[in-house]
């Protein structure tokens, strides 16, 4: 099947999913009460783990009072900023990985709002960036779970996004399976900016920050391509 064929019945797919999801009325992912057409009801979206006010600025770690933590003050990642909405802990740890893997996209609309809902106070980045999937992730996935939070957070911020001025060339093992210093090792290399981005600020959209390799491997891509400042918005920071 050629790649164009391909990739229509993938969008067909997705498109399918997506109707069904949104069809019919739904229980709570969580507790099983109605929640009428969400995934979640409002007082499980309203428990959901939400990151600790004080936090370091730049990775999102919880620090004293808010300051920069020790490893972005010894060694400044190439990002500049990062906006969680919540920890990485139950029930995200299996909600957020239920809509990656397994095509739970009824979880995209709460993910999404909740992520916005962070991001009230933020600076308005001049291009929204989903994080790319390589081409072979793509196709065994059929989506990528970045592009659709990126598109609903640009709508919700009427800020402009696109999803092909950055690409990942390089196809590495999942980073979850991976130790630390590993992943920094594999993902070198990993991504490509098709397009100049002199002096803009963008803020690039994930699910996830574990070690912020991945996340710190596309920032240099792009201040390489000419991007002033490189903001992180993810839905879950891991906590150490």
């Amino acid at each position: 099947m050629s790649n164009l064929r391909r990739s229509f019945f993938d969008k067909l797919a997705l498109a399918g999913r997506q109707l069904y999801a949104h069809a019919l009325p739904q229980s709570c992912v969580l507790c099983a009460a109605d929640s009428g057409p969400h995934a979640l009801c409002p007082a499980c979206e309203q428990d959901l783990p939400r990151l600790p006010t004080a936090h370091c600025p730049v990775c999102a770690l919880p620090t004293p009072q808010g300051a920069p933590c020790g490893d972005c003050l010894q060694q400044q990642p190439a990002f500049d900023h990062t906006v969680a909405a919540w920890s990485y802990a139950w029930p995200l740890d299996r909600l957020i990985p239920a809509f990656k893997y397994s095509g739970q996209l009824l979880l995209a609309r709460p993910l999404a709002d909740g992520l916005h809902a962070a991001l009230r106070d933020a600076a308005r980045p001049d291009l929204i960036l989903p994080m790319p999937l390589h081409p072979q992730r793509l196709r065994e996935r059929g989506f990528n779970q970045s592009q659709l939070l990126a598109k609903a957070v640009a709508k919700a911020l009427d800020c402009p996004w696109h999803q092909d001025v950055l690409e990942r060339i390089k196809l590495t093992p999942p980073q979850a399976s991976l130790p630390r210093e590993a992943r920094r090792t594999a993902i070198k290399q990993a991504f490509r900016c098709r397009q100049a981005l002199s002096g803009l600020h963008i803020a690039v959209v994930d699910d996830v920050m574990t070690t912020g390799a991945s996340l710190n491997e596309v920032a240099a891509t792009l201040k390489k391509a000419g991007a002033q400042r490189v903001d992180c918005w993810v839905l879950a920071r891991t906590l150490s």
